[in-house]
């Protein structure tokens, strides 16, 4: 990732409870605006989603794409790659856990994004900021209201 948004956000449960909603794909659009659908395509033999299908309708993009997963053995990350879309030529992101010691983690969300549309930079970080926050913001609601 080279330009890349990152922001973070304390979740008052546990590095697993956390992990647990950021792997269940199929629900991000219960939680994750802009999120039409989620179809996992491929999965590890641990049940985890290897490639995931995204449709998306979030105000200026609008895209139906894939990602590849890898996800850390030990629930401390999880990184994705865009393999295909129509829109989008890069959504590589991760997702960073830290248990805090106090029943809390950190998570921190990395995210590049690239169109195949001109677009200046500047207004590309604002967009990579607004899907970073958002984000966050929702899987901490999802967690914390789910406890």
């Amino acid at each position: 990732m080279a330009d890349r948004t990152e922001s973070s956000i304390v979740i008052a449960a546990a590095p697993a409870a956390v992990m647990a909603v950021i792997a269940d794909l199929r629900k991000y659009p219960e939680w994750s605006d802009g999120v039409k659908s989620v179809t996992v395509l491929t999965e590890y033999e641990d049940g985890r989603p290897a490639d995931a299908r995204f449709v998306v309708d979030a105000g200026a993009i609008k895209d139906t794409y894939e990602l590849e997963y890898d996800w850390a053995d030990d629930d401390s990350s999880v990184a994705w790659a865009l393999t295909t879309g129509q829109m989008l030529k890069a959504l590589d992101g991760v997702y960073e856990l830290t248990g805090n010691g106090d029943g809390t983690t950190t998570v921190v969300y990395k995210l590049s994004v690239d169109v195949s549309i001109p677009m200046i930079g500047m207004i590309k970080r604002k967009a990579e900021k607004v899907i970073v926050d958002t984000a966050l913001r929702g899987l901490k609601e999802r967690v914390e209201g789910s406890g």
